[in-house]
C-alpha cells in the first residue's frame, strides 16, 4: 500500500513525499482511512510506530475540506499531550504535513511565557496542540474558546493518567461540544485507560499494531546484575568499550539524573540531564545537543523523556528500573524505532530483583541476563526498600488518578469496539519516529 491509496489530498501527499515517505506504517494504513470516515478510534500504539502521522494526516485532510467562513478561525481540532516535548513534536508534524494547506496551528505548554501564546491564539488557530495545564490556564484567562472543536486527540493517554491529569482532562472535555470525533492513543491498555475510553469514545474502531504491553521486536534486551554502588562504573565501561556514541539513560529521580550526568562527565563522557525541574530552554538545548552529537549521554527521568523524538537512537539504559512495569515499555520504546535495530540494557541491583520480575510478568517473557566479568554482585549485600521514585502509578503532584468515566461523553453504550489488528512495520514510512 502507498500513501497515494489512502485518499489524501495532493497538497498533503506532496508534503509527505518531501519527507521521503512513500509507504504508510501499519498503524497509518489502518488509522488514516478510519479517521477520514469519521469514526472514533482507540489505538494501541507504542512509540516509533508512526502514530503521530497516523492522526495528523487525516486531521489535516478533514479540516482542510471545509474552509473557515469569513476568515474566522475557531479551534476545530485539539490534540492533548502529557509533556512539552511531545506537544512540540506533534506541533512540528502538523506544520510539516500541513505546509501546503491554508491552515493555522499552534502549540501551547507551560514553562514558557504565556503572552506570545495569547497573541497567537487571538489571530485564530485551526489546530491546537497543548498540554492540559497550560490549556486550562488559557481557558481561565478567557483567551481560548473550545466550543467549536470538531476533533479531539488524546495522545499517549496512559501517560496523562499516570501524571494525574484525569481531572484536567475532564475539565477540558466539559468545554467542548458533545458531538465530536475522538481519537485516543495509548501505548498500554490499563483498566484506567479502558474506563476513560468507555466514557469518551462512541462505538470506536480498535486499532492495534502490537500485542498489548509489549516491546518492539527490533529492540534487543539484556539485564546485568550489579551492585548499586558500581552501576556508574559499569555504565561507563559499557559506553566506552562498546564505543556507544548516543545513549539515553533513565533514572528514577531528578536528583539522581543530575548526579549521574555529573559523574559521567568526570569519567570523560559528555553528558546532560533533562527532567521536570529544568527550564524548557535547558531541556530543548540538551536534546538538541544530544541529537547533533555534542552530548554523548542524555540522562532523563520518565516524564522528561516522554515524547522524545530521536532518530535511530541505538542504546537505552535503565540505570534504575522503573517502579511501574509499563514504564519499562515506554522507556525502551525510545530505541528500535521505524524498523531500526536498538539495544536496551538494564543495570539491576539486588534491591530491584522484584521490579525486574514484575516487568517480565508484564512482558510475558524473560529478559536475558548477562554477567560482566569483574562486576559479579556481592552476595553479602542485602536488598533494601526503594525509597525514591514513584511507588505506584499516582505521579502528578498528588492529584487523584481515579479512573472513573470522563465527562463529555455522548451517551449510549460505548462497548463493542471494532478491531483492526496489524503487525509492526519495518519500511521507510511517514512519521515513524512519532
Amino acid at each position: 500500500m502507498l500513501f497515494t491509496d489512502l485518499g489524501l489530498s495532493a497538497e498533503i501527499l506532496r508534503a509527505v513525499s518531501e519527507q521521503g515517505y512513500t509507504e504508510p506504517t501499519p498503524i497509518q494504513a489502518k488509522a488514516i482511512p478510519t479517521v477520514l470516515e469519521g469514526h472514533d478510534v482507540l489505538a494501541g500504539a507504542q512509540t516509533g510506530t508512526g502514530k503521530t502521522a497516523g492522526f495528523t494526516l487525516p486531521l489535516l485532510q478533514r479540516l482542510s475540506a471545509q474552509k473557515p467562513a469569513n476568515g474566522y478561525r475557531p479551534v476545530r481540532a485539539l490534540v492533548l499531550t502529557p509533556t512539552r516535548e511531545l506537544a512540540a513534536q506533534v506541533g512540528e508534524s502538523v506544520a510539516t504535513y500541513g505546509k501546503y494547506l491554508p491552515m493555522r496551528s499552534a502549540v501551547i505548554f507551560g514553562g514558557v511565557k504565556i503572552n506570545p501564546q495569547i497573541a497567537t491564539l487571538r489571530k485564530g488557530v485551526d489546530i491546537l496542540v497543548a498540554t492540559p495545564g497550560r490549556l486550562l490556564d488559557h481557558v481561565g484567562q478567557k483567551t481560548l474558546d473550545l466550543s467549536q472543536v470538531e476533533v479531539l486527540v488524546l495522545d499517549e493517554a496512559d501517560r496523562m493518567l499516570d501524571m494525574g491529569f484525569i481531572h484536567d482532562i475532564r475539565k477540558v472535555l466539559a468545554l467542548m461540544p458533545k458531538r465530536r470525533q475522538n481519537l485516543l492513543f495509548s501505548a498500554t491498555f490499563s483498566n484506567e485507560i479502558k474506563r476513560l475510553a468507555d466514557g469518551l469514545l462512541d462505538s470506536p474502531v480498535l486499532i492495534e499494531v502490537a500485542r498489548r504491553n509489549t516491546t518492539a521486536e527490533s529492540v534487543s534486551q539484556v539485564a546485568h546484575f550489579v551492585d548499586k554502588g558500581r552501576k556508574r562504573e559499569l555504565l561507563s565501561l559499557l559506553i566506552g568499550s562498546g564505543n556507544w556514541k548516543q545513549v539515553l539513560v533513565f533514572t528514577r529521580t531528578k536528583h539522581g539524573a543530575n548526579r549521574l550526568a555529573e559523574q559521567l562527565g568526570q569519567d570523560g563522557l559528555t553528558s546532560a540531564a533533562i527532567h521536570g525541574n529544568k527550564s524548557q530552554g535547558a531541556r530543548t538545548k540538551a536534546l538538541a545537543d544530544f541529537k547533533r552529537g555534542a552530548v554523548r549521554v542524555l540522562v532523563a527521568t520518565d516524564i522528561a523523556a516522554r515524547g522524545l523524538d530521536i532518530d535511530q537512537l541505538p542504546h537505552v539504559v535503565n540505570y534504575e528500573l522503573p517502579n511501574v512495569p509499563e514504564d519499562y515499555v515506554h522507556r525502551i520504546g525510545r530505541t528500535g524505532r521505524a524498523g531500526n535495530e536498538g539495544e536496551a540494557v538494564s543495570l539491576v541491583c539486588v534491591d530491584e530483583h522484584k521490579l525486574l520480575r514484575d516487568i517480565e510478568r508484564l512482558l510475558k517473557t524473560e529478559v536475558p541476563k548477562v554477567a560482566i566479568d569483574g562486576f559479579t554482585p556481592d552476595p553479602s549485600i542485602k536488598a533494601e526498600p526503594i525509597q525514591n521514585g514513584r511507588q505506584n502509578r499516582g505521579g502528578g503532584g498528588g492529584r487523584s488518578r481515579s479512573g472513573g468515566n470522563a465527562g463529555g461523553n455522548r451517551g449510549g453504550n460505548k462497548s463493542g469496539a471494532r478491531s483492526h489488528n496489524s503487525g509492526a512495520g519495518r519500511g521507510r514510512s511517514a512519521g515513524a519516529r512519532g
